[in-house]
């Protein structure tokens, strides 16, 4: 079943339009750079109360291809490569980005071979306790099954090294490993090579994700 997840309003802010999960800024290859490369998680490792994945980073080849770019980066921890693409198509993406986490639970599912990703959306403009522990259970759960979660966030939210990351109108990202028994996360973002992996805490996740919702 479809949710129908609350959409916000594109907004200019500091002279960057963003609009359904497009963000309109310079284009960045697709293809990884020795920068990108060394952002990338570069292990698949587990131990007690943390889990990285290994991610393929590659970043998203135009302004409003972060929906499909996070879709494919997140595969790419299973050791798949899809063409994005294809998975835009799929997906419905336009120039204004790709309308919501219901038109990329259902790529997850086909290229993962399995019915195990579903949409959970978070209505409220900031997430409660409840919401918050079942997204930290969610993500620990599917990256404990070798699988990366795509959230759709917006708004701006700032990691564990102080750096604030703003899409007001909207983004994709891949959720890719968990620390602190998933109190902290980290994330792959294809919107810049530069700042391709960080580290922010499930609390400040929830609040992005905050009106619209996630896949796992």
């Amino acid at each position: 079943m479809r949710t129908n997840l609350i959409r916000k309003a594109a907004l200019t802010a500091a002279g960057l339009t963003v609009t359904g999960g497009a963000i309109a800024a310079p284009a960045v290859a697709a293809q990884a750079t020795p920068a990108e490369k060394a952002a990338q998680v570069q292990t698949d490792r587990k131990t007690s109360g943390e889990r990285e994945l290994n991610v393929r980073y590659q970043a998203q080849p135009n302004f409003y291809y972060c929906g499909p770019a996070a879709t494919r980066n997140a595969l790419s921890v299973q050791g798949k490569d899809i063409n994005v693409d294809a998975m835009a198509k799929e997906m419905g993406t336009t120039e204004a980005g790709t309308n919501s986490i219901n038109d990329i639970t259902p790529v997850l599912n086909k290229e993962t071979g399995k019915n195990a990703y579903r949409s959970t959306e978070i209505r409220d403009n900031k997430a409660d306790d409840k919401q918050t522990d079942k997204l930290r259970t969610d993500l620990v759960r599917t990256i404990d099954d070798g699988r990366a979660v795509v959230a759709n966030i917006a708004g701006t939210a700032t990691d564990t090294d102080g750096n604030t990351h703003s899409f007001e109108g909207g983004h994709y990202i891949s959720v890719v490993g968990y620390h602190d028994d998933g109190h902290t996360v980290t994330i792959a973002d294809s919107a810049d090579p530069n700042q391709a992996s960080y580290r922010m805490s499930v609390d400040n996740l929830a609040d992005w994700i905050a009106t619209r919702g996630y896949a796992a």
